[in-house]
């Protein structure tokens, strides 16, 4: 199965150009529809909550947006991740797989065919030398 965004040889542009626009097109309306939820949620709060506590006004749609807004810019960006997790393997760019790892593939074949039958070796013997 190929990646959504790489375009098949004998797919034609315009079915691609579609697909890219319709993926472009959800994620505006759903973006949309998280701005409106977060929206009425912050404004049902606000007002259910600090009026009745503070004394405060109750606040629009448009208010409650901003303050989510707001919140963002002020405790931290758009960019949904922390600072110290965006390139985790950053370090491992230019390195290769360590030594022996290429081997781990057979390690499924090893268990099925040895592996069980050499660790109840293992616990057998284990329990004997405790008895002793």
């Amino acid at each position: 199965m190929s990646p959504f965004f790489i375009r098949k040889e004998n797919e034609p542009r315009l079915l691609f150009a579609l697909k890219i626009a319709g993926v472009i097109l959800l994620g505006i309306i759903g973006a949309s529809a998280l701005a409106v939820l977060f929206g009425y949620i912050v404004m049902w709060l606000w007002n259910w909550l600090l009026p009745g506590l503070f004394g405060f006004k109750a606040i629009t749609f448009w208010q409650a947006v901003a303050i989510v807004v707001l919140a963002r810019i002020i405790f931290g960006s758009f960019n949904h991740k922390p600072a110290s997790h965006r390139h985790p393997f950053r370090r491992f760019k230019n390195h290769s797989r360590p030594k022996g790892f290429d081997k781990w593939e057979l390690y499924d074949d090893f268990w099925k065919d040895e592996g069980e039958k050499a660790f109840n070796t293992y616990v057998e013997n284990r329990k004997t030398q405790s008895r002793e």
